[in-house]
């Protein structure tokens, strides 16, 4: 069982250098660095099916011998997968052309000789590697699989994961209702003959979204995404009875590579939008917090 336990792993490490491997060549045959991104709400999902697969298909199959918590796992990760994967399908993200603008502007700041060190070292094998991490609390819970029972833990991380799923799919909604407005009024601006009168509303007035959950925090679906992979490390608590183990790292990664993100984000914004620096000053950058009192 021990072998078995640790192939399950040692496959899943062998996969995502596979992953890493099929995204740099992908990234040079199409002069597109976002195949990472393309991957980022599959990959994790594949780990999670590895690490869960022998107890949810007890599950489905009515056999007596699974663990709950395992099953519970597999179903929060599989709608944080579909959920990711329509969202970034439907702003074209699966398309040739699709590539995220801040890619661009690295390439930009970056010196050439380093471009392609940055692609393989960074983009294509650190953050394939990230994408298992994220996952190892899963692997943990299985290591512990029907040691300890399901108890309060569980049913906080499952509604805290339930919240924070929601939560982020309001805000990638609002950013989504945004932006079809926003393109909708530029075109609309083009084809009119005066070229077009200032917006009646004032987030397309200044040029990004400061309504919604973004009057709380600038980046809620940030935040959100970045909290469900934390609330995933409090099932691996749970089953394995330590408050602290190895499946922190993921998490701990996953934060630190969205403060670097969200860091260069902003400097684009506060380039590219006259009002961005007052909208930071205001509102919170990640933490959800009441607007004006930061």
């Amino acid at each position: 069982t021990n072998m078995f336990e640790l192939n399950l792993f040692t496959s899943s490490l062998v996969l995502s250098l596979i992953f890493a491997v099929a995204a740099f060549v992908l990234s040079i045959i199409t002069n597109n660095w976002s195949w990472v991104d393309r991957f980022w709400s599959l990959v994790p999902v594949i780990y999670t099916v590895i690490f869960t697969h022998q107890d949810v298909l007890s599950f489905f199959f009515f056999q007596d011998l699974f663990d709950s918590r395992l099953v519970i796992i597999f179903i929060l990760v599989g709608l944080w997968g579909g959920r990711l994967t329509y969202n970034f399908y439907r702003k074209d993200g699966y398309t040739m052309k699709g590539e995220d603008y801040r890619w661009d502007e690295l390439r930009r700041i970056i010196p050439t000789y380093l471009h392609q060190p940055f692609n393989i070292l960074f983009i294509c094998l650190y953050q394939n590697i990230l994408l298992l991490l994220i996952t190892t609390p899963v692997y943990i819970v299985y290591l512990n699989r029907l040691v300890n029972p399901l108890n309060i833990v569980d049913y906080i991380a499952t509604i805290l994961f339930i919240i924070f799923l929601v939560g982020e799919t309001i805000a990638d909604q609002q950013q989504w209702n945004f932006h079809q407005k926003k393109n909708e009024y530029i075109k609309e601006k083009k084809q009119a003959s005066s070229g077009g009168s200032s917006s009646e509303d004032p987030d397309i007035a200044v040029g990004f979204l400061r309504s919604g959950l973004f009057q709380y925090s600038r980046h809620p679906n940030f935040f959100c995404e970045i909290c469900l992979w934390w609330t995933l490390y409090l099932f691996s608590m749970s089953a394995s009875g330590q408050i602290l183990n190895w499946g922190f790292i993921g998490p701990f990664l996953l934060t630190l590579l969205f403060q670097g993100s969200t860091w260069f984000t902003e400097k684009i914004s506060s380039a590219k939008y006259r009002a961005y620096p007052s909208y930071q000053r205001s509102t919170s950058r990640l933490v959800p917090w009441f607007p004006g009192s930061k």
